[in-house]
């Protein structure tokens, strides 16, 4: 389980390419590192991914075919940099929102508009029919950063993002048409689909009086 606030901000220094397969080497901030194991959770971009192998602040990531495919991860290149955020404990400070650390689509930079410490960044999810999902003023988790849904239309959502949001997280880099990782508001998502089951239930049940 994450928060969606990010600890730090990593580089690829290494990949190994196989078929339908990957291993990512990063480099993690030394304040990230102590108590660190194989096995534990940490989150890339809000993905999460398992420690395999530690050498030094040099960390191993497996990453399998799914989730090359689900993600922008598979499009990273040594030297490129990612969100990190280790697994919350549950002394910690929620300062976000729950996430899970598993990515249901990706979304396309459509438009970014920036203003004096303000930057807005409009969104169209590669998946349009998650829109249902993304609410205004709603949570919603964009490359492991947890942030409030701005305006949504009826193909893509805009997020508002403050001067420390760009300074701590990779988005200060995103450009047009650069894709990042979406993570849905669980809570939000079981919301309306309950409502959806409950509407579809009583026009069934309905359409069975009428007949």
């Amino acid at each position: 389980m994450f928060t969606g606030i990010v600890q730090g901000v990593a580089k690829i220094i290494a990949i190994d390419e196989k078929p339908n397969f990957r291993t990512h080497v990063v480099a993690l901030p030394p304040e990230l590192l102590p108590g660190l194991e194989t096995g534990a959770s940490v989150a890339h971009n809000g993905c999460c991914l398992t420690v395999t192998h530690i050498d030094g602040d040099k960390v191993s990531f497996d990453l399998m075919k799914e989730t090359l495919r689900i993600t922008n991860l598979g499009e990273l290149v040594p030297g490129d940099l990612v969100n990190i955020e280790r697994a919350a404990k549950f002394s910690d400070e929620i300062g976000g929102h729950l996430m899970s650390g598993h990515i249901m689509t990706t979304a396309e930079v459509s438009k970014i508009l920036t203003s004096e410490n303000n930057r807005q960044i409009w969104l169209k999810p590669q998946d349009p029919t998650l829109l249902k999902y993304i609410l205004h003023k709603g949570f919603i988790g964009i490359d492991g950063i947890s942030l409030t849904v701005g305006e949504v239309t009826a193909t893509r959502f805009c997020v508002h993002l403050i001067p420390e949001t760009l300074q701590r997280t990779t988005l200060r880099n995103k450009k047009l048409g650069q894709r990042v990782n979406i993570e849905i508001d669980p809570q939000t998502q079981a919301v309306v689909d309950t409502v959806e089951r409950v509407l579809a239930s009583r026009e069934a049940a309905a359409k069975i009086a009428d007949a």
